[in-house]
């Protein structure tokens, strides 16, 4: 079942896909939660929110003598990290799912435009974990036996190297 129409056409999800500019960034079609996660996300991954955040931990670390290093000045940095990790996670995991599901797109693109790729590797992400498990052998052995093949071919040609050597002295 291999793609037969790979001609230099472009392919149904590249003719179905939005070009997007610097300028349409903002204009996505996201749903507010989803813009929220990935500009939080890209805000997190900076050096200048790494430095922030030590300069808050510094500050509080410095306001401990002020009260006297007391039950409630250690429950603020505790709370507050706290709920921040617990709501990073969420917007993180929505950030990778995102960004998983493009990459998997983009792989079965590639798996469809290839000629003599079988299409049935476009969508497997959608296969349960034993499906996966036998498509993961049965790759494994398709990999031995190009494995085996590469190898006779090999020992093949510098046989016939040896011979036309052998041949010219």
């Amino acid at each position: 079942m291999a793609n037969a129409k790979n001609g230099n056409k472009a392919s149904l999800a590249a003719q179905r896909t939005p070009r997007a500019s610097a300028s349409d960034k903002a204009d996505r079609n996201l749903s507010w939660f989803a813009r929220f996660a990935h500009e939080t996300a890209r805000y997190a991954g900076k050096p200048i929110t790494f430095l922030i955040c030590v300069a808050l931990v510094v500050v509080w670390a410095l306001t401990g003598p002020i009260f006297n290093f007391s039950d409630s000045w250690q429950l603020v940095i505790n709370t507050s990290t706290t709920i921040v990790t617990f709501l990073m996670v969420f917007l993180i995991q929505n950030t990778q799912n995102r960004g998983a599901l493009a990459f998997q797109i983009k792989l079965s693109e590639l798996v469809l435009a290839m000629k003599g790729a079988p299409n049935r590797f476009a969508s497997v992400e959608d296969l349960s974990d034993e499906e996966l498990e036998k498509l993961h052998d049965e790759c494994h052995r398709h990999a031995a036996i190009a494995s085996e093949h590469a190898e006779h071919v090999k020992r093949a040609l510098a046989k016939r190297r040896r011979q036309a050597q052998t041949k010219k002295k």
